[in-house]
């Protein structure tokens, strides 16, 4: 081998392990990213009561407020909250405008193709609601009837199942419940305790249809590569299950712990 080969052997290794750092480097970013920022942001929809939604004093509060709130504390950061529509909540995250999605975010295969999640910080399932006086015994009769759903939600999928001949999209909880309580829809499907609680409230003439159609597992999703980040996060999220602040924090907002099987 010549001189000009072996230099430029060399300049190829020195460009290989240059590459392997600078990717080394960017997996282990984030978070270093967030420590050195001395905050976290956490998106999530604002108006899907109990869990992420404005009182009357106009503050973003509910459970997954508070989980998000903790999880920054023991990062040891300051807690950054970013209300944007669900339609488009994953290509935020994605494109950065947030570091992750603490907004009672089901885990399913389609999402897990854009983006990773933690291990699950509450369970829940889909509940389909209709109004207390309504007809309707199972939840098969609600085929070929209209059924209102949150757009970007996996309880479309709920109500294509049921046959529905119409699935309306709205922008979020609040909205889907003033419509079946105003007979525009014939059923919501959204998560049982949004349902429960709405009951609850007195402020819909609503009831639940039926048991839960499935359970899901709901986590915080962070962007692909952001694996250093999502590590840590799931290590705080299993300390929050070991000393009960997050069975605590279920009781304070729901009357009942769902972080549990």
């Amino acid at each position: 081998m010549n001189i000009l080969s072996r230099f430029l052997a060399v300049c190829a290794a020195m460009l290989f392990l240059f590459a392997l750092c600078a990717c080394s480097e960017e997996n282990a970013d984030s978070l270093s990213r967030v420590k050195e920022a001395k905050e976290i942001s956490f998106a999530m929809s604002g108006g899907y009561p109990p869990f992420n939604f404005y009182n009357s004093d106009n503050q973003l509060v509910g459970f997954d407020v508070d989980v998000a709130r903790e999880v920054a504390k023991r990062l040891g950061v300051g807690f950054k909250p970013v209300t944007t529509e669900w339609s488009g909540i994953i290509e935020g995250l994605r494109a950065g405008a947030y570091d992750g999605i603490l907004g009672s975010m089901a885990v399913t295969e389609q999402r897990l193709k854009v983006v990773n999640f933690s291990a699950p910080y509450y369970y829940s399932g889909a509940q389909l609601m209709i109004k207390k006086d309504a007809p309707y015994k199972t939840t098969a009769q609600l085929k070929g009837k209209v059924l209102g759903v949150v757009t970007g939600t996996t309880f479309a999928e709920d109500a294509a199942k049921l046959g529905a001949n119409d699935v309306k999209l709205y922008k979020d909880d609040t909205q889907t419940l003033m419509e079946l309580d105003s007979g525009v829809v014939d059923g919501v499907i959204t998560d049982r305790v949004v349902g429960v609680t709405a009951m609850n409230t007195g402020k819909f003439d609503i009831a639940m249809l039926g048991s839960p159609l499935r359970s899901e597992d709901i986590a915080v999703a962070f962007r692909k590569g952001d694996d250093t980040l999502l590590h840590k996060v799931n290590e705080i999220l299993a300390a929050m299950h070991e000393d009960n602040t997050l069975s605590g924090l279920s009781r304070k907002w729901l009357k009942t712990d769902i972080t549990v099987q």
